[in-house]
């Protein structure tokens, strides 16, 4: 975890529970990273509900309830995948605010319309899910600490 990740999820706690609202993730390319990061941070279990690491497709429809069409349809990397795995990690933690990536880490898995470092982003509140793209550059290592970076600047900006 680098020093920035350790404060944006430090001031992530701090938001969150300065609103008083609970947070979840559903984690794909990221592989428990961004729990990682929040449950680094004291005093996290006051808003930090839970993480599903879904990397596989089927965990995704299996424990998520991503419908297997959008997978076959638009793949797993893909806006609608991120939304639905949203909705799903708020529904299964009950939280009010949840955060899903999904992504192509490298170094193999890309492909021209989706290269390598290609990751959705999904947030879902009870007002509304959205969704939002990047394309990272660098290693597996720099994709992935980029995506928790990405993830945790989004949820505070959520705040």
């Amino acid at each position: 975890m680098t020093m920035d990740t350790g404060l944006l999820a430090k001031k992530l706690v701090e938001a969150a529970a300065y609103h008083n609202t609970t947070i979840a993730f559903a984690e794909s390319c990221t592989g428990g990273l961004i729990a990682g990061a929040v449950t680094d941070v004291p005093g996290a279990s006051k808003v930090f509900l839970g993480s599903a690491v879904t990397y596989s497709n089927e965990a995704k429809i299996d424990i998520l309830g991503v419908d297997s069409r959008i997978i076959d349809d638009q793949g797993a990397v893909s806006s609608r995948c991120a939304e639905k795995m949203a909705e799903g990690a708020r529904k299964m933690f009950r939280s009010e605010i949840a955060l899903s990536v999904t992504g192509i880490a490298g170094p193999d898995g890309g492909s021209e319309e989706k290269p390598v470092g290609t990751v959705w982003f999904g947030i879902s509140s009870n007002e509304a899910t959205y969704t939002f793209k990047k394309r990272f550059s660098g290693d597996r290592v720099q994709i992935r600490n980029s995506a928790v970076e990405t993830a945790l600047t989004a949820l505070l900006e959520r705040m």
